[in-house]
């Protein structure tokens, strides 16, 4: 890596931290889960689900991309860029996993903390401050590399993959959910992953994919999820009245905005939604 690249790689960490640090802080969350009442001290992650599953679908498209890794119980699985923490905890849960989750905010890192306690899962999750483009782990360290809505927010893709492949097994997968760009131009700000185009590095599928195969992976299941996404987006745009429990609780003031261009920018076909899979072969 250049000097001029390992200093725009600093600038997008700090712009990825200062643009997901504006998120609800736990107290938000907990008063948010009381008000849909939620027993705070009987919580599971289904109860979780509609708030710390930030990604595009939230819960579903976790749902979707397990089936497609056909996980078999035990696996040892690393969530890159986890968030609050939602899909390591479904994964620990529902299929047996034993997760590791990394994250660049170390707001995201604390809360993911609190909520495995509160929902009793601390001994099967476990989360610490990480960088995707330097994973803190030693290789081959996971059977499973796992990520949602992580790469949009990063450009160097190259060694993102790479990273990826290094923690791998022989044999290990890969799975992802991805926002892509779309053939209708650059989407509308702020969404959820960026205030604006200075901190969104989206690539087409297409672009997606070739980066993937030149790092060693092969693709073992690939989705275009972008109708089921423009669907959920249509629901909520639809809906009454905000839920007690949803995206708007963490994005606050900034929800109405956030959320009229994701949608626009799903009906001008300027994002995409991907689900892959992808193994490293060797």
């Amino acid at each position: 890596m250049t000097g001029e690249d390992t200093a725009h790689s600093r600038i997008d960490k700090q712009a990825v931290r200062r643009h997901y640090s504006r998120l609800a802080p736990l107290d938000a969350i907990l008063k948010a889960l009381a008000r849909a009442g939620k027993d705070i001290d009987r919580l599971t992650p289904d109860d979780l689900a509609p708030i710390d599953e930030f990604h595009t679908r939230g819960r579903p498209a976790t749902v979707d991309l397990a089936a497609l890794v056909g996980f078999k119980g035990g696996e040892r699985v690393l969530d890159v860029g986890c968030g609050l923490g939602g899909p390591s905890r479904f994964l620990a849960s529902a299929h047996a996993c034993r997760v590791s989750g990394i994250d660049l905010t170390p707001q995201f890192v604390e809360i993911a903390t609190q909520l495995a306690r509160l929902t009793r899962l601390e001994t099967k999750v476990d989360y610490q401050q990480g960088d995707a483009l330097a994973i803190p782990f030693d290789a081959p360290s996971f059977d499973v590399v796992w990520s949602q809505n992580v790469a949009m927010n990063i450009s160097d893709r190259k060694l993102l993959y790479s990273e990826i492949h290094r923690v791998l097994r022989p044999r290990g997968k890969y799975a992802f959910s991805d926002v892509v760009g779309g053939e209708g131009g650059e989407p509308h700000f702020p969404l959820p992953w960026a205030s604006n185009a200075s901190e969104s590095h989206l690539r087409s599928a297409q672009a997606t994919r070739d980066a993937l195969l030149a790092a060693g992976f092969a693709v073992v299941a690939w989705e275009d999820a972008t109708e089921q996404s423009m669907r959920a987006a249509l629901e909520r745009a639809g809906q009454a009245s905000l839920p007690p429990l949803g995206l708007h609780v963490l994005f606050g003031a900034d929800w109405p905005a956030i959320s009229a261009n994701m949608l626009r920018s799903y009906k001008e076909r300027r994002i995409g939604v991907l689900l892959g899979v992808v193994e490293r072969s060797s």
